[in-house]
């Protein structure tokens, strides 16, 4: 499919799903669905904690930052991938591109480290539980998100500076549905491996780091857990540390496809890539409400009080 270039200087052509061009239009309906359930999922599972006293627990609080997390992550590149296979509205000015990608960018990194708070909170339940209300109070909920929230800002920042003063001479046609950052420094004039470096640096040590400190503890979890001499304890804590570990995976396996298959995965097609990406960050967000509304006693009662109330008025 060939694209026009009479578009602005500081512009973008986003193609889509490269190789998959005649069916983008259908893809876009099942991409749809899923943006529905993740958008209404997080947003009914931010509205049911606040709600409901019973859900004000850390674990909970956790859960309502990565419902937010999802939501931005979602929403900042989904209308303009529908738009871009309904529409063909592939065009995306180059500020709104690097808006794009600060978002999906520092975001993912805060969602790792929601994760790593989620996991540290499962530690201290089961394995310290008697210093658990103590050491998780509310100001030290509140630190542990703005820190995510921090590293993530300061991390994708710089890289984001610097994207912005980089020359683009050459083609404009971005082979992604959205503005990864290394597919648009593959477009810049120029040395751009400091970029690269950087880029695949910082997301080596924040996924390495995270990812080695979450096993460390559910680690130490399951090793506690096969202790227990309750079965029934042994199966509740099994089953909420399964939900976590699901989520875990959910997100950093497609992440870390599609951050080194673009690099050192020529093999691989690259539609199946972009497949990835795109899916990844969209398919967490729709199953974790899902994922935790299922597991979840309470925030599964919750809701469905919520939805039967209106039938019995």
């Amino acid at each position: 499919m060939s694209y026009s270039n009479h578009s602005s200087a500081l512009s973008f052509i986003l193609v889509g799903i490269p190789g998959l061009e005649d069916a983008q239009f259908w893809i876009a309906f099942p991409f749809c669905t899923m943006y529905f359930v993740a958008v209404l999922g997080n947003i009914t599972l931010l509205l049911v904690i606040k709600a409901d006293e019973r859900l004000h627990l850390p674990m909970f609080y956790f859960l309502s930052m990565l419902a937010a997390i999802d939501l931005v992550l979602t929403t900042s590149t989904m209308p303009k991938i529908l738009s871009i296979f309904w529409f063909h509205s592939h065009e995306i000015h180059f500020e709104s591109c690097v808006t794009q990608m600060f978002f999906i960018h520092s975001f993912s990194i805060m969602e790792s480290g929601v994760l790593l708070s989620m996991a540290f909170d499962r530690y201290l339940a089961i394995c310290k539980p008697l210093c658990y209300s103590a050491i998780l109070t509310g100001p030290t909920i509140a630190k542990m998100g703005l820190a995510a929230a921090v590293r993530g800002i300061a991390i994708v920042a710089p890289v984001t500076c610097v994207v912005t003063s980089l020359s683009f001479c050459g083609s404009r046609v971005i082979h992604h549905s959205y503005c990864e950052h290394l597919s648009v420094v593959k477009l810049a004039c120029g040395d751009t491996r400091l970029n690269n470096i950087y880029g695949i640096t910082f997301a080596t040590i924040v996924v390495g780091s995270d990812s080695i400190l979450i096993t460390v503890s559910y680690m130490l979890v399951l090793r506690e857990v096969t202790g227990l001499s309750s079965r029934e304890a042994y199966l509740k804590s099994f089953s909420t540390c399964g939900s976590h570990i699901t989520v875990i995976l959910l997100f950093y396996t497609p992440g870390l496809f599609s951050i080194y298959s673009q690099l050192w995965g020529q093999s691989i097609p690259t539609h199946l890539h972009i497949l990835m990406a795109d899916l990844y960050l969209l398919v967490p967000p729709m199953l974790n409400p899902l994922i935790y509304g299922i597991r979840t006693k309470l925030i599964r009662e919750r809701v469905l009080s919520l939805l039967l109330t209106p039938a019995r008025g």
